[in-house]
């Protein structure tokens, strides 16, 4: 017994200080003017994508989930974004937070017609970035750096995530 209680504290102090380490993981997005982290997920067409890929281009990452509304939304003018501006530098990457697995990302890439690759995002992508809640998208410069974090999804952010496109594709 009086091994027992010393094990059970040490326990205890064990679970509350990872407790406290992944909270505060959680807490920590990235912000504006800070690096992106980086990340590595596997789309659903097999590809291996990760931060590297994207340096000296725009990116959005977009943190979605099918069941969404507001990122079912958002979807069609990403598509749009990606359509008018993908040759002048522009990658667009969907990173699903569903628990439903690849197969249901698929059926929701035909269903929307979304032309750009989606990948599971997985724990670690997640956690990294902040993502509490969907849609968040990420507008990342060409040097790798974060310039926009939009939440949610409305006309007026649609309107600004393209006037800050079109700025980001200008610089040299």
């Amino acid at each position: 017994m009086k091994l027992i209680v010393p094990f059970i504290r040490s326990v205890l102090v064990i679970v509350a200080a990872s407790s406290l380490l992944a909270s505060a993981r959680v807490d920590a997005a990235p912000r504006i003017g800070q690096p992106s982290p980086n990340f590595k997920v596997t789309a659903t067409s097999g590809q291996t994508i990760s931060q590297e890929n994207f340096r000296g281009h725009v990116l959005i990452l977009d943190f979605f989930a099918t069941w969404c509304q507001p990122c079912r939304q958002s979807i069609p003018h990403l598509v749009e974004m990606n359509r008018k501006y993908g040759k002048q530098g522009l990658f667009v990457l969907g990173l699903s937070v569903d628990e439903g697995g690849e197969r249901q990302v698929k059926a929701f890439t035909e269903e929307l017609r979304v032309n750009y690759p989606l990948a599971l995002a997985g724990d670690s992508t997640t956690i990294d970035f902040g993502i509490r809640s969907v849609p968040v998208m990420y507008v990342i410069d060409k040097k790798g750096n974060i310039v926009e974090v939009y939440r949610g999804y409305s006309n007026e952010m649609a309107r600004s995530l393209e006037s800050s496109i079109k700025r980001l594709l200008a610089e040299k």
